[in-house]
């Protein structure tokens, strides 16, 4: 599946440190190839949500085969919550995001504050800010 990625979204699945059984958030996944790469490197113990505001690219995203571990929703950065049977997320991606590219500050303290509720204590947001990415703590 990585080599279905853009040499972009290659690299930020290299610079992720993911671990087998790993809980993933991955907001604006658009169709899902980057939350599909990432739920086969956290295995069948492990689970990827990607999150997307449009619903297009979720159905985009959910019209491809089901592979176990993997959901998509539409959801905003800024109102994400997790659902009642949720647990929290161990990390969290975020790649072209406008709510966390620095441009919108009021939409950037919403969506940090929700992706805080909605992870673990040591989770962390990566963030397409650097070279690759830039690790933004949560809590």
């Amino acid at each position: 599946m990585a080599a279905d990625l853009s040499p972009r979204l290659a690299a930020v699945l290299q610079a992720l440190p993911l671990r087998p059984g790993m809980r993933v958030l991955e907001v604006g996944c658009g169709p899902g190839a980057l939350a599909r790469a990432i739920a086969e490197r956290v295995g069948p113990e492990g689970h990827v949500l990607g999150i997307d505001r449009s619903p297009l690219a979720i159905a985009a995203a959910q019209s491809a085969p089901d592979r176990g571990g993997l959901d998509f929703r539409v959801a905003a950065a800024e109102e994400f919550r997790l659902r009642r049977d949720e647990q929290p997320f161990d990390l969290v991606v975020a790649i072209r995001v406008g709510a966390l590219d620095g441009r919108h500050p009021e939409l950037e303290q919403a969506a940090l504050a929700h992706l805080a509720a909605a992870t673990t204590p040591d989770a962390s947001v990566y963030i397409d800010r650097g070279d690759p990415l830039e690790a933004v703590p949560l809590h």
